[in-house]
């Protein structure tokens, strides 16, 4: 090839270039979207954690709905009422009271409490062993496997397995609800971290069949319901349910279950 060739090659090619970075620039001048110069603001006083825990894709997602009005200024669970204020004062608004929530494990049925009907081995996921017999190797069908699928879900370390069952740090857990989607049991709910007394059980088996399964297990028999003085105590699915609203911290339920598993937080 001559090295005219070459230089028209060279020139064809850096003529394309050209045409093509013109046209990219035009182009990106006429299809610039405009966004509120508070999003960036917003998205800096978000912590960065992108755990998806406010429902919106990452922290930027979540920045975009507040500045749209979608989402409140204090939807970030893991920046809590701090981040909530810095943003309200960005927007213009006042944040909305907000209640601190932390992640709860309803079940004490560990390896000395809860019985096995066979040794396991295999893979050591909650989720795996949610499709073996029995959904588990543990007599009760409705108790935390122990295998940690929670544990691998958050982002926080604020979550370990601990004799057999999961156990929140309340001080290290953000709500951000990673463990709750994990649990393939629905064991894990949020609740307000100054909840006064928890139920740590979830089995929705009668009494007889329950008692089978587990020294701890809540067997529905009432007590708790009939002697609470602020009717804060109700039976769902044969165990009991403490509404934390109505709850004053008594103790009375826990004092009247035959089981112990009604229990102080914290």
């Amino acid at each position: 090839m001559s090295y005219t060739g070459i230089l028209i090659a060279a020139g064809i090619v850096a003529a394309v270039g050209l045409f093509v970075g013109i046209f990219l620039g035009i182009a990106g001048i006429a299809f610039k979207v405009e966004t509120d110069p508070r999003e960036e603001e917003v998205l800096s006083a978000l912590p960065g954690n992108n755990c998806g825990g406010c429902g919106y894709p990452g922290c930027s997602g979540l920045a975009c709905a507040i500045v749209k009005g979608e989402a409140p200024v204090n939807a970030c669970p893991v920046g809590g009422e701090p981040v909530g204020k810095k943003i309200s004062e960005i927007m213009g608004v006042e944040a909305e009271e907000s209640v601190k929530k932390v992640a709860y494990v309803a079940c004490k049925g560990d390896c000395e409490k809860a019985k096995t009907d066979y040794e396991y081995h295999g893979a050591e996921d909650c989720r795996v062993l949610d499709f073996v017999p029995g959904g588990g190797p543990k007599s009760c069908s409705h108790g935390c496997l122990g295998y940690g699928s929670c544990v691998k879900a958050c982002p926080f370390d604020a979550i370990h397995v601990v004799n057999g069952i999961a156990v929140v740090d309340k001080e290290s857990c953000k709500a951000c609800g990673k463990c709750v989607a994990a649990c393939p049991k629905h064991l894990i709910s949020l609740i307000p971290y100054d909840s006064k007394y928890v139920v740590g059980c979830s089995s929705k088996d009668k009494g007889p069949v329950t008692m089978k399964a587990c020294t701890v297990g809540c067997i529905g028999c009432g007590l708790c319901v009939r002697n609470c003085p602020n009717e804060a105590v109700t039976l769902v699915d044969n165990h009991a349910v403490i509404d934390q609203e109505k709850c004053v911290g008594c103790g009375v339920c826990a004092e009247k279950c035959p089981k112990k598993i009604i229990i102080k937080e914290g």
